[in-house]
């Protein structure tokens, strides 16, 4: 073996300020977001598409929302995927070139609470997996425990997670989803009853939402992309397959099953089912590791100096005890949703002003980069318009949207998509703002 062809295997930065090695291809890539498209939150998920805002959507119908949502949403993440690309700056950092240092901040702590929210949430959701697959029989504290000590290791040597998850992980994953995918369509399926295709953009919105969630991760892994199309190519097909695949699945079995109560049992009671959904609860702690490195990474934009490995563990051990006492997940889960929203009209403000603003030739990602105070205004305005299409479920939040709803006339009806209308409208009024800055 040449000097050449040996592997390159360094790892991310320990500090802010160093330039990332460039060391992830396409194939690294596409099969990390492969595997983030895969979760076991997604298979319960389907069933949001299936009886959307309570009507249930035709199979085709359900199919077709799966697949435009899927593809529109990994389509809008990638672009922050480029950009992290092009700057080699990670995702909270990228964004003291669009508001400035200062300002970056304030979505920053937002993406710090919406990580950490996230990682104890998929810690809970491995415990439910084991939990189906032994019958109860591994001690809650265990499973979280043991669950979180990977994810923080992974998020401490990032690059080497991304490559064991290439190397090893991919390939279990898409042969557990096939063997799954031949078992569940070797049973009848029955057939939605009562269909209406009045569902269907809410059934969009659903699964654009889930894919839109990782814009303010993206760049934390595609800044070591060798090129922005590469990073940009991966997101798109890797994310598109996997969680189309994982949503069809999902609909197969809650279908077969008459519920998404019972969603893990449909998959264990099929023949060696057990082996196969172990492979898929084991990987669930990517999207953890996910969340547990990407909280590492905003905190170093507010403190740029200080080790990531350092953060990187204290962070896992604090989404570890967090996740201890959780049991319930109705208002929490809202409630990082709600987060969420916060970054859909951020990436439309993002993306336009860096490929049609300044970004390409005039941010600055310093320590210093001056405040840009009227880059607020359009990502505001966006998020006004999710909460008027999309108020929620939490309900002293959704109650005061409502209101706003009856003052201004607006009646969300089948055709209102919250993260389109969001996002166009951030856009819009982004493209304004740089077509006056050029004038």
């Amino acid at each position: 073996m040449t000097i050449a062809d040996t592997p390159d295997r360094r790892e991310a930065p320990l500090v802010l300020d160093t330039e990332p090695p460039r060391t992830l291809g396409f194939t690294d890539q596409a099969a990390f977001w492969l595997n983030l498209g895969v979760s076991l939150i997604g298979f319960s998920g389907a069933a949001v598409v299936l009886t959307p805002a309570g009507a249930n959507l035709p199979l085709t119908g359900a199919l077709l929302a799966t697949v435009l949502g899927t593809v529109v949403g990994a389509a809008m993440v990638a672009g922050p995927a480029a950009i992290g690309a092009r700057t080699g700056a990670p995702a909270m950092a990228v964004l003291r070139g669009l508001f400035g240092t200062r300002l970056s901040y304030v979505p920053t702590v937002a993406n710090i609470v919406q990580c950490i929210g996230w990682g104890v949430y998929e810690l809970t959701v491995i415990t439910l997996g084991v939990s189906a697959l032994t019958h109860d029989r591994v001690p809650h504290w265990i499973v979280i425990v043991g669950a979180g000590v990977l994810s923080t290791v992974m998020a401490v040597w990032p690059l080497s997670a991304v490559r064991a998850l290439r190397k090893y992980v991919s390939v279990a994953v898409g042969i557990a989803l096939v063997y799954f995918t031949i078992q569940l369509l070797r049973q009848p399926v029955p057939m939605p009853v009562d269909t209406s295709w009045s569902g269907f953009w809410p059934a969009v919105d659903a699964t654009l939402a889930v894919s839109i969630s990782f814009v303010p991760l993206a760049a934390d892994y595609t800044r070591h992309s060798r090129s922005a199309r590469t990073a940009a190519g991966a997101t798109v097909i890797g994310y598109s397959v996997a969680q189309v695949w994982c949503y069809l699945l999902g609909i197969l079995a809650i279908l077969q099953a008459g519920s998404a109560d019972h969603i893990f049992d449909t998959f264990l009671g099929v023949t060696a089912g057990w082996l196969f959904f172990a492979v898929l609860v084991l990987r669930e702690s990517d999207q953890s590791f996910a969340n547990i490195y990407s909280t590492a990474m905003s905190i170093q934009n507010l403190l740029p100096r200080v080790d990531r490995r350092l953060l990187a563990t204290l962070v896992g051990a604090l989404v570890t005890l967090l996740a201890l006492p959780v049991r319930d997940f109705g208002n929490y889960a809202n409630f990082l949703y709600l987060i969420g929203s916060v970054f859909v009209p951020l990436c439309a403000v993002l993306v336009v002003d860096y490929f049609f603003g300044r970004g390409r030739t005039g941010w600055d990602l310093t320590e210093y980069a001056p405040t840009r105070p009227l880059m607020l205004l359009p990502w505001a305005l966006g998020f006004v318009v999710y909460q008027l299409f999309n108020p929620g479920s939490i309900t002293w939040w959704s109650d005061f949207w409502t209101k706003a709803q009856n003052a201004l006339g607006i009646h969300p009806g089948w055709w209102a998509s919250a993260s389109l209308y969001s996002f166009l409208a951030a856009a819009a009024v982004t493209a304004i703002l740089v077509r006056l800055r050029r004038g």
